[in-house]
């Protein structure tokens, strides 16, 4: 038997290693133990850097520069489940940093965090994963990026994760990817809304929050509402609203709230679940200032359609809104303003404001420090008083004209807008109309005229058109020196704010005082250029050049050659004679009739002013050129004063006796005639007769009237000579004459100048008998021989008066 042999131990393998525990208190040499094979060394590495990074974003910034986001951002997709944890840990921590997020963006790294969101994953992985797609969805590119990855269906489907951290983070990336609408859309389509309903019963408010947040949002689509309504989410949300434990979030759900209610269908349905009275009960208890405000903002949002305020109408809403007008706090009084401003739209609530002293409320607020309530006070205001003159005296009993007036000077162009809108609405009865301008209302509306922003400008303009409907008015404006600016509207680019301008300056060419030149002439000019464009006439453009001529008949016929029967002449018309129309300017006067003129005047006042002041003038040409030099020089020597007194000097329209003589004449034996062509005819010889009588065609260079008027020239020293002075007369002369008889007893005549200084009288007569009863007989125009056959009536366009007009 052999001898048994005792077998030796083997050696251990020469490349293994022996294990080696490794502390290291460097960060720097853990970073490095990143890019180890070895998983065991990954998981503890990724670990401690979670817990490094946990202590503060200085941390997260030195891990950055060591260069820890890059390995990392390879490692949470790592084969092994521990590893892929730890590393997430780690990284889900870090991406608070910006710098982080930046690097982790140019990384691409969102597609590998997205991959991680599936159901099989641990629900760690889900929280970091969450976490940082949280942080990195601040950002615009990465927002598009999440979306573009289809990140938003794996986030919807773990709103419903049983881990609170995962439901945070998921709902907060949500929230923000809302902001941008196509996400909005996308939630729905993906059936994210009852989840995020789910979510406000979770125990966790920064949860419930997050959730309101994003319900806001999304509601704000039509049909994200609609799927709202279908899901119950009024049901879900009433019973937040009536947890009062909540009511530190009951300002979001009232936001939620609010966006439901502008659809018909949500109104009627929160009103039949008992949802309306829930969110009154909101605005008339005493709760948080900031719950009474988004309350008030949803009434505000509710009554936006007509069926919706006479519903909340029938909830007696008008007495809740004007107790909150007495809080204290800029916001309720701000949101109550509004809501009353959407209110008033109905017209039974109107009624009902003025009723419950709400406008004397709401005038109160005019003198609010704060800027937005002041704009609010005047918005509602304005709503009250449109189409309603009850509510806009209600307004001038609570002395509100005044502070209207001082709101024009207010530095907010909506406050300052709203504010010339109720004193128009104001304007319509004459007393609030004249206390109004006793305010200083035209000098306040100078500022709004210049205004920068154009609902500005509209308002303003229609406030003055308002305002200067009479004379009063009209006198106010030019003495504040608010036709310049009113002018230089004209030139707008905006269409609202062209026609208002235009209907303004309409209104104050009714003023048959004293218009100024300069207003005149620029108006004129503006005017005739914008009825030259097709793209900017309009049907205001239009009258207000009429109206502008019709204030100011000698400037009508100057530019038009023709007086109609129904533009009557008064004291202080006279015939400057013929302008040439340009589009772009008002040319000068072109001297074509008895009057020697060579400038531009609106009218017999500004004429005759300027003759007085320079009679100095004409006697210096008479003296010669030194005596001229002389006469200046001691012109410029005298005092300002005393050279302002000449100018300034009242000039008084002189008696035309001659002229009333024939006026009392022509009354007394043309009025009495029954036929209209008797009367006609009667007046023709009459003024024939002043006139120098009948002169034949082939008579009439023997005719010598223009000697006759040089000699009156001499006589006045002036240009000017008045009509009943005249003894001999040609066409112009006779037929002006005509005319102003006519208009002074009432005869229906037009003036009409032609070609070579011919002007002729048209009149209408009645010919014919009537086919039957109740209808008016056919009138024709016919032209009034003054000279050579007074009193014959020639048939308009025959060709006797075709010979009267040229030969």
């Amino acid at each position: 038997m052999g001898k048994k042999v005792k077998k030796e131990s083997e050696p251990p393998s020469k490349d293994v290693f022996d294990p080696l525990p490794i502390e290291s208190k460097k960060a720097a040499t853990v970073v490095l133990m990143l890019n180890s094979p070895e998983e065991e060394v990954l998981v503890k590495a990724c670990e401690a850097i979670h817990k490094f990074a946990e202590k503060g974003d200085e941390n997260r910034s030195s891990l950055l520069g060591l260069g820890a986001v890059e390995p990392l951002s390879h490692l949470i997709s790592h084969e092994d489940k521990l590893v892929r944890r730890n590393a997430f840990m780690a990284l889900g921590v870090m991406a608070a940093n910006s710098d982080v997020k930046r690097l982790l963006k140019k990384l691409d790294a969102i597609p590998s965090i997205i991959g991680k969101l599936s159901p099989e994953e641990d629900v760690v992985v889900h929280e970091f994963a969450t976490l940082c797609l949280a942080s990195l969805s601040v950002d615009f590119s990465c927002k598009v990026q999440i979306s573009d990855q289809e990140g938003l269906e794996p986030l919807i489907q773990l709103l419903s994760s049983p881990d609170p951290d995962v439901k945070k983070n998921s709902v907060e990336t949500i929230c923000n990817l809302v902001q941008d609408l196509p996400s909005r859309v996308a939630v729905r389509e993906l059936n994210g809304v009852p989840p995020l309903l789910e979510l406000l019963r979770s125990e966790f408010p920064v949860i419930q929050q997050l959730s309101l947040r994003t319900l806001v949002i999304i509601t704000m689509d039509t049909d994200t509402r609609a799927t709202f309504r279908e899901e119950q989410g009024f049901d879900r949300l009433l019973e937040f609203l009536c947890n009062k434990e909540f009511s530190d979030l009951h300002v979001e759900a009232l936001q939620v709230l609010s966006n439901c209610l502008e659809d018909r269908d949500s109104l009627q349905l929160i009103h039949e679940t008992g949802g309306l009275q829930r969110l009154l009960q909101f605005i008339t208890t005493p709760t948080l200032l900031d719950i009474q405000t988004n309350a008030v903002k949803a009434i505000y949002r509710v009554a936006q359609s007509s069926e919706n305020r006479k519903l909340l109408h029938e909830q007696d809403i008008e007495r809740s809104l004007v107790e909150l007008l007495s809080l204290e706090g800029d916001s309720v009084r701000t949101a109550t303003c509004q809501a009353v401003a959407a209110m008033s739209l109905h017209l039974a609530s109107k009624d009902a404001f003025r009723d419950l002293d709400g406008i004397r409320a709401v005038v109160q607020l005019l003198g609010s420090e704060g800027g937005e309530v002041r704009e609010a006070a005047a918005q509602a205001l304005s709503s009250l008083t449109n189409s309603n003159q009850l509510n806009a005296y209600a307004v001038y009993e609570a002395e509100g004209d005044e502070g209207l007036v001082q709101q024009l000077h207010d530095v907010i162009p909506g406050a300052v807008a709203h504010a010339a809108a109720v004193l128009t609405n104001m304007a319509e009865q004459e007393v609030l109309r004249c206390s109004i301008l006793s305010h200083g209302a035209m000098a306040a509306l100078l500022e709004p005229l210049q205004s920068a922003d154009t609902h500005t400008l509209v308002r303003a303009t229609q406030a003055l058109a308002a305002l200067a409907c009479d004379a009063e008015g009209r006198a106010d404006l030019r003495n504040a020196g608010g036709l310049v600016p009113l002018v230089q509207l004209l030139r707008s680019n905006h269409k609202e704010v062209r026609r208002s301008a235009c209907w303004a300056i309409s209104v104050c060419a009714n003023d048959d005082g004293d218009p100024r030149e300069r207003f005149t002439k620029k108006a004129l000019d503006l005017l005739q250029e914008i009825n030259s464009s097709a793209n900017r006439r309009n049907k205001f453009s239009e009258i207000a050049l009429q109206k502008l001529l019709d204030s100011n008949l000698s400037l009508k016929y100057s530019l038009t050659n023709t007086l109609a029967s129904t533009d009557i002449t008064m004291d202080g018309f006279y015939d400057p004679g013929q302008v040439e129309l340009c589009v772009t300017s008002f040319s000068a006067l072109t001297t074509v009739s008895y009057f020697s003129l060579s400038l531009s005047l609106s009218n017999l006042r500004a004429l005759l002013a300027w003759e007085t002041n320079v009679k100095i003038v004409k006697a210096r040409k008479s003296k010669g050129r030194k005596e001229d030099e002389k006469l200046r020089d001691e012109d410029e020597s005298k005092p300002q004063h005393e050279v302002a007194t000449v100018t300034e000097k009242p000039w008084m329209l002189p008696y035309d006796a001659a002229f009333h003589t024939l006026v009392t004449e022509a009354t007394k034996t043309i009025l009495p005639l029954h036929a209209e062509s008797e009367q006609y005819s009667a007046l023709a010889r009459l003024v024939s007769e002043v006139m120098g009588g009948a002169v034949e065609v082939d008579r009439q260079h023997d005719f010598l009237w223009e000697l006759h008027l040089s000699e009156l020239r001499y006589e006045l020293q002036s240009n000017i000579i008045p009509i009943g002075k005249i003894r001999k007369g040609t066409y112009y002369h006779r037929a002006l004459l005509y005319k102003v008889l006519a208009d002074r007893i009432g005869v229906s005549c037009s003036l009409v100048r032609g070609e070579y200084n011919r002007v002729w009288n048209e009149v209408l007569l009645s010919v014919g008998t009537p086919h039957y009863p109740g209808c008016q007989p056919q009138s024709r125009a016919h032209l009034v021989d003054l000279i050579h056959q007074p009193g014959r009536l020639l048939r308009a366009n025959t060709p006797q008066a075709i010979q009267y007009q040229t030969i």
